[in-house]
């Protein structure tokens, strides 16, 4: 290439080089000027925000403070700053004045403030000057530090903060919120978030948790009418159900203010007072006094169904409430009261009873229907009068009684010939008689003096000096159990040698009763007696030896002189006729001797138990008929009919045949000699009722009243001739058949002996009376 084509090119390449440069030059021109405007545009806006702000903080009565490396600087707020000082009392308001006043004031403030300068720990508190109240909040931002004073002064010094008001509720453990119109919380406290178990107030409106319904119906009726309201309501919280005092109260500028106060506690008690009141009253209405309850105003509060019914108030009337004077007035229209000469000064009296402080005396009212009440009047706690009337007629009768009966208790004792003693459960004495202290040779006065058992036994053991007998004794009187207290009974000697019978006996009331009696004397003739037994129970063998021996021995010459009579009797014209009434005389004599040893003999065996009847079934008709048989001869000489009388199918009875004969004979000898001739003997007999009757009347000359009740006894038919036994005998034979005799007869009209015999002979259970000499 060229020169010139060097040249030109090196030229054409400067053109361009200066051109790029140019375009270059006018470019980076262009840019800086968009960045110069931006950044006239920044600072603007800058300017505007700063400006802004400064003019919130004094449009806020606040002063803004920057710190840097303990240099305070004012950001904003000279007024403000001002109205700090002036709170603080302080002459300038210079900003680091105002900081180290602030830090003096405490040293938790001195504290706080360290931390935000220190480590850019946000802080906030309150300062109290002698002319108000400085509000300092603390925050960092990057190497500064910020602060924020407000200052309250004059009468709204005392006025907490909002942040300070707000951590006061915040710190409540009771819940409180702030609500919207419709109901809706927009602030709550901590307790309000856990009542509702919320983290936050945003998450409890996602979730739409609300303290409760009915409570937010009382906050929109609180924010539609602009009034406050306040219910109660029992909310469940934490597992227990819980009863809240809710206030809602409108605020100014919109929403609901809404307070709660737990009263579970007062409701419960206000519960339990009224379950209280209801179960006083039943209770009242169940006792038998009547009770009446008067407020201070004097008007009846309360009266329990027997007031009403000791009184006869009508029901409908007390519920009126009527005061006490009303009630005096009616009662004594109607009689029911004591009589009283002035009553208008008696019922003054009664109504003055309201302005005494204490209870004042029971009184007696006797009433003109003969009634006695007792009047008990105290103070009630809630205010006014209670008045229990008890209606002690009854009583004051009873007391009458008992005293009237302890009197004849004592009457009663003191007649006795024991020492006698009654001792209460608790050791005392309560009663005794005159013998008792003869017994033990004290007084009266000395006994109640003694008081106990211990004094009484004090008084007692001179005369008998067992310790041991005394201590048993006691067991008996004062020891709690019953079975201690069982009756007991002994024999004891005195140190004068007399031999005292004693015994216990416990008492329905809890009292023991001790009996002393004196038996020397009985004992003496016990013993006596014992002697007298044995030598009678020896006297009554003998006697039976000697029966037993004479009847032996009579037996044998009176067989002798039966048989030569009978052998003389029928010895033809070998006798003369003399001799053979002679000789049919000794024979009768000697055969109704014989007869009569027979029953001094079986009356001795039935006496000493020793006779055993043969029984077996005897048939009625025949022993009817074998005694008629046996006593005709007797009746046809004495001119006297014997007649036997029985139904046909009189059957069998069961007994000893030769004993059932005996009775017969009996009664038929005693009636063929009671019959005169021309007279009739009934032998008769009838079954009824589970036995047979044997009856044996006469048409003779009966028997005498007086005679009548002794007819049986021993010994009474000794004017008819031989030892007066049959009757006896008869009525001893029947009874050891186990029946009985009846007599019936009246003078002049004959006589009739009926013996009621079972069917079924029992000889266990006869009757055996001694024999009598």
């Amino acid at each position: 290439m060229s020169a010139p084509d060097l040249i030109l090119a090196a030229t054409a390449g400067a053109v361009s080089l200066a051109i790029c440069a140019t375009l270059w030059t006018l470019s980076q021109k262009r840019q800086n000027l968009e960045r110069l405007g931006a950044l006239q545009a920044q600072i603007a806006d800058l300017e505007a925000r700063a400006s802004a702000a400064q003019s919130s903080a004094e449009a806020f009565d606040s002063a803004l403070l920057s710190v840097e490396d303990g240099q305070a600087q004012l950001a904003s707020g000279e007024e403000s700053l001002a109205s700090c000082a002036e709170a603080l009392g302080l002459k300038s308001a210079d900003a680091q004045v105002l900081v180290g006043a602030l830090m003096r004031a405490d040293p938790d403030h001195a504290r706080r403030l360290k931390g935000l300068f220190e480590r850019g720990e946000a802080c906030a508190f309150e300062v109290r000057g002698p002319r108000g109240v400085v509000a300092v909040e603390g925050r960092a931002a990057g190497a500064l530090a910020w602060l924020r004073l407000s200052a309250v002064l004059g009468e709204d010094a005392g006025l907490p903060t909002a942040p300070r008001f707000a951590a006061f509720l915040d710190a409540r453990v009771h819940p409180a919120w702030i609500a919207a119109a419709d109901g809706a919380a927009v602030w709550a406290n901590a307790a309000w978030l856990a009542m509702v178990d919320a983290a936050s107030l945003d998450d409890a409106a996602k979730r739409g948790l609300s303290f409760d319904r009915s409570v937010d119906v009382l906050v929109r009726e609180a924010a539609a009418l602009g009034q406050t309201r306040e219910t109660m309501r029992w909310v469940t919280a934490a597992g227990r159900r819980r009863a809240y005092h809710i206030t809602a109260q409108p605020l100014e500028g919109g929403g609901v203010s809404v307070w709660t106060d737990d009263v579970t506690e007062a409701e419960e008690l206000r519960e339990a007072l009224k379950r209280h009141v209801a179960a006083h009253d039943e209770t009242l209405n169940h006792i038998a006094d009547a009770v009446a309850i008067f407020s201070h105003g004097k008007r009846l509060t309360f009266h329990n169904t027997a007031f009403a019914d000791l009184w006869g108030l009508e029901p409908a009337w007390l519920a009126e409430r009527p005061t006490h004077g009303e009630v005096l007035d009616r009662l004594r229209q109607r009689r029911r009261l004591p009589e009283t000469a002035d009553y208008a000064k008696w019922k003054a009296a009664e109504l003055d009873r309201y302005e005494a402080l204490g209870a004042g005396p029971d009184e007696l009212w006797s009433l003109p229907d003969g009634r006695t009440l007792r009047v008990v009047r105290q103070p009630h706690p809630m205010g006014g009068l209670l008045l229990l009337f008890s209606d002690i007629t009854g009583e004051l009768r009873l007391k009458a009684q008992y005293n009237a009966q302890i009197q004849v208790q004592q009457a009663t004792l003191d007649k006795l010939n024991d020492a006698v003693a009654v001792f209460g459960s608790d050791g005392r004495l309560r009663l005794h008689n005159e013998a008792f202290e003869q017994f033990w040779n004290t007084t009266a006065q000395q006994l109640d003096a003694a008081g106990d058992f211990e004094g009484v036994v004090e008084l007692c053991i001179r005369r008998l000096h067992d310790q041991a007998f005394w201590r048993e004794l006691k067991g008996r009187v004062g020891d709690p159990d019953p079975s201690a207290r069982a009756p007991m009974s002994g024999e004891a000697r005195t140190s004068d040698s007399r031999i005292v019978l004693y015994q216990s006996r416990p008492l329905p009331d809890g009292a023991t009763l001790i009996a002393f009696t004196d038996v020397t004397d009985a004992r003496k003739l016990e013993s006596a007696l014992a002697a007298r037994s044995a030598a009678l129970a020896e006297a009554e063998r003998l006697k039976r030896d000697f029966v037993g021996n004479v009847s032996y021995e009579l037996r044998t010459p009176l067989t002798t002189i039966i048989g030569y009579s009978e052998l003389l009797e029928h010895s033809g014209e070998n006798l003369s006729e003399r001799g053979r009434t002679h000789a049919a005389a000794v024979r009768a004599a000697a055969t109704q001797l014989a007869r009569s040893i027979d029953d001094v003999l079986d009356m001795a065996q039935i006496d000493a138990d020793e006779m055993a009847l043969d029984v077996g079934d005897v048939r009625v008709a025949e022993l009817l008929a074998s005694a008629a048989e046996r006593w005709g001869r007797d009746a046809e000489a004495g001119k006297v009919e014997i007649v036997v009388e029985h139904p046909a199918d009189i059957g069998l009875i069961r007994g000893d045949r030769r004993r059932l004969d005996q009775i017969l004979d009996h009664l038929v000898e005693n009636a063929l000699r009671q019959t005169p001739p021309g007279g009739k003997v009934t032998i008769s007999a009838r079954r009824a009722l589970g036995e047979i009757q044997l009856q044996v009347a006469d048409t003779g000359r009966g028997i005498p009243f007086h005679v009548q009740a002794h007819i049986f006894d021993r010994f009474i038919g000794r004017d008819r001739g031989g030892p007066g036994l049959g009757l006896a005998l008869v009525k001893a034979l029947t009874e050891l058949h186990g029946g009985w005799v009846a007599l019936e007869s009246e003078p002049g009209a004959g006589a009739a002996f009926t013996c009621h015999l079972p069917e079924e002979a029992d000889a266990a259970s006869a009757a055996h009376p001694e024999l009598e000499f």
